[in-house]
């Protein structure tokens, strides 16, 4: 132990977010109003009218501490999903609740198994706990669940899946899950956990969408994570949710802070959640806007990975000098080296003068290269 801290406190490189507007504007002397920002998968639209008008009502309670047990909330998810409010975990964002599962299933001696390529904090929350990754390494940008499930060793209690999955996009169908379910459960059982990150779900089309709900009353050992921060619009405000029986939410929440969402948080999501005109319009936006991007890229003979979430992830080569030309231009994108995919840049799908912005730099800055 060295610095009055554990080893492997001291081998975390902390998570890098995306730029800040205000960041970019000081140190290239740009006007904030002429930035866009296509780095961090954030729902352009922005905040839904409806949550707005909920979040400012609550401001008038902020001298008193929000319900630590998010009581209508709960309710509304538990409606929303058929599933006991006593089944629900809320969380400063989804985020919150991968470090709360690994506070509660991790520690020195024991492992946890994601995939390579997969959401950063999944890596984060493992080293905080001092214990064993299991890295898979990706098929096709992807997790290979076959390989995910013979890597699940004695000494593993976590098992993280994000699907779609951050950074790259990938989706596995329903079928593959729930054979992975069934088969992590019927060989360990509650031994092992198994979290399905689904912060992009939102996003898939319809016809690709299930009912992970059901799985939650089927096997005893998974946590299905959902977030208000992307299709939603609620970034800025950090709530999010978990579903699981009793035994994971009993364990969640003995680690969870008290008062970890606050009121205007709490109530804009119940607003957010019963705006269905608002998440359809989101969900057309990002349609549209991943099309024509794909297209671009297709156009200009960029290797990209088909996308299921808001973002699509390409193949420029040169990633960080790319990514250097758009700064200048007052474009944020995602370099995704530390993620291993060193010549790739993530892209977040934007406003239509946005995307097209994007696209006329990106295609002079290649084709000067």
């Amino acid at each position: 132990m060295a610095a009055g801290a554990p080893d492997h406190i001291l081998a975390i490189a902390p998570y890098q977010p995306g730029k800040p507007i205000e960041e970019l504007a000081r140190e290239f002397k740009l006007d904030p109003a002429n930035i866009i920002k296509l780095a961090s998968n954030e729902n352009p639209l922005g905040m839904p009218d409806s949550a707005k008008s909920a979040m400012m009502k609550a401001v008038t309670t902020l001298g008193r501490y929000p319900d630590p047990n998010g009581f209508e909330l709960k309710a509304a998810l538990a409606a929303r999903y058929g599933v006991p409010a006593a089944w629900v975990t809320l969380g400063n964002g989804s985020n919150d609740l991968l470090e709360l599962a690994s506070l509660a299933l991790l520690g020195p001696g024991l492992s946890a198994v994601y995939a390579q390529h997969a959401f950063a904090v999944y890596r984060l929350a493992t080293q905080a706990r001092g214990a064993r990754h299991i890295v898979v390494p990706a098929r096709e940008y992807g997790h290979d669940l076959n390989a995910m499930l013979a890597a699940i060793d004695q000494d593993t209690r976590l098992v993280f899946i994000a699907n779609p999955n951050n950074p790259t996009g990938t989706f596995l169908p329903a079928a593959d899950v729930v054979a992975f379910l069934q088969q992590v459960h019927e060989r360990w059982g509650d031994k092992v956990t198994v979290l399905l990150d689904e912060a992009y779900n939102e996003y898939l089309d319809p016809e690709l969408r299930f009912d992970s709900a059901r799985w939650v009353e089927q096997f005893s050992n998974l946590i299905v994570s959902r977030t208000f921060s992307k299709a939603y619009g609620l970034a800025g405000l950090r709530v999010g949710f978990a579903l699981a029986q009793p035994r994971l939410t009993d364990l969640l929440n003995r680690v969870r802070q008290p008062f970890n969402v606050n009121s205007p948080a709490q109530a804009a999501a119940i607003a957010a959640l019963d705006d269905a005109d608002f998440l359809q319009r989101s969900y057309a936006l990002n349609r549209d806007g991943k099309q024509a991007l794909c297209a671009a890229f297709q156009k200009l003979n960029l290797q990209f990975v088909p996308s299921y979430g808001n973002f699509v992830l390409v193949r420029v080569g040169d990633a960080a000098g790319v990514n250097l030309a758009l700064l200048k231009r007052g474009i944020i994108v995602r370099p995704v080296g530390a993620d291993g995919l060193p010549e790739w840049l993530r892209v977040s799908i934007g406003l239509p003068q946005e995307n097209a912005r994007f696209i006329e730099a990106l295609t002079a800055i290649v084709g000067a290269a």
